[in-house]
């Protein structure tokens, strides 16, 4: 009997002791069962990330430009002024404002895993499957990991001074995917589960600090967007289907909050390894409720419109001030949001951010 009271016990706080707390710790807070030590990139270097079209520059261009051919081993992956935000993306602005060197294996249209959620990419005549985390942008990156230029290493990632990122889902919870339960096989733990085994694939090449961004609230793009609130036709279940995703994506995003503690501090799987989850559902919920601490271009601030007009006589004409919106398109984040995306993401990075919860 004494035994089993010991097991109750040890299990009952587990929640209270295990799991973040809603908004993420103090800043600079020790994550819950630190080992006394805290969340510490001395010298913020390099990023490693992976993702898809909220994080691609220049992959899905060369896969469109060479026949759906992938980029060689050493690609420079050069900036993209015209990304999915019409401008740099967010990856691209915390080169800028931390100097750390940016390599970046993001494509658009990619999901976690092509064995879940396949998905194929139309360019004009070509059509090929869209490269994914799993099965291309891990294998990128330890393919590059090995490569040498002139003898010296292609990738400059010192171990404390590198941080790796994966933002992924926003497709694999969307249209052709899970939201229209059109995947191949599993459910949303199947993709939760590649999340984390793509971690654990590139902490045995040597990664040792892991920034998880959780899923962007898609309820609130006008694509998923309830009619009253800005939804831009295209679903004739508008009502439905933005509940359906403001579900999933809540589902998901607390799954990470419990597991990634889990992985942290519980499990063996990653030893000697530092943890945030970067929660950019909650900054961008905030700049979606206030926009005037985020937003600032010269027109009325706009959180439910989008930058980007496109009709078949006019295609994809712009707004005049495009800092006043948070959505370039029904979907993606403006280039406004993205600086501020990267802004806060340094100071993920610094270990203050009211927006992460770490581990360490």
């Amino acid at each position: 009997m004494l035994v089993l009271a010991v097991l109750i016990v040890g299990l009952l706080p587990l929640t209270a002791r295990a799991f973040p707390p809603a908004h993420g710790n103090a800043p600079g807070g020790q994550g819950p069962w630190s080992h006394g030590s805290k969340w510490n990139v001395p010298n913020f270097k390099s990023m490693v990330v992976f993702g898809d079209s909220y994080t691609d520059s220049s992959r899905y261009l060369y896969f469109t430009s060479h026949d759906g051919n992938a980029p060689p081993v050493g690609y420079s992956n050069p900036t993209n002024y015209d990304a999915s935000d019409n401008g740099r993306i967010w990856a691209s602005y915390v080169g800028q404002y931390s100097g750390a060197n940016i390599y970046n294996y993001a494509v658009r249209g990619a999901v976690c895993s092509n064995n879940l959620t396949p998905r194929t990419a139309v360019s004009g005549n070509l059509s090929f499957p869209y490269p994914s985390v799993e099965q291309y942008e891990v294998p990128a990156f330890l393919a590059d990991s090995t490569y040498t230029v002139g003898g010296k290493e292609f990738l400059d990632i010192p171990t404390e001074d590198t941080v790796y990122t994966i933002w992924i889902g926003t497709n694999d919870v969307g249209t052709g995917a899970y939201l229209s339960d059109s995947q191949k096989t599993g459910d949303l733990t199947s993709y939760v589960d590649c999340v984390y085994n793509q971690f654990s694939r590139i902490y045995q090449r040597g990664a040792r600090k892991f920034i998880l961004m959780n899923l962007a609230p898609l309820h609130l793009a006008p694509l998923y967007a309830l009619p009253s609130v800005g939804n831009n036709g295209t679903y004739q279940n508008a009502t439905e289907t933005s509940y359906r995703m403001l579900e999933t994506v809540k589902t998901v995003n607390a799954i990470f909050a419990y597991r990634t503690p889990f992985q942290a501090m519980i499990s063996n799987d990653f030893p000697g390894s530092q943890w945030a989850v970067y929660n950019v559902h909650d900054l961008l919920t905030d700049i979606y409720n206030h926009p005037s601490l985020y937003l600032n271009g010269t027109a009325p601030l706009n959180v439910t419109g989008f930058i980007a007009q496109c009709t078949s006589s006019n295609p994809c004409a712009g707004q005049t001030s495009p800092d006043s919106y948070m959505w370039y398109n029904n979907l993606h984040p403006s280039e406004q949001t993205d600086r501020v995306i990267a802004k806060n993401f340094v100071e993920v990075v610094k270990g203050t951010s009211k927006w992460a919860t770490y581990w360490a």
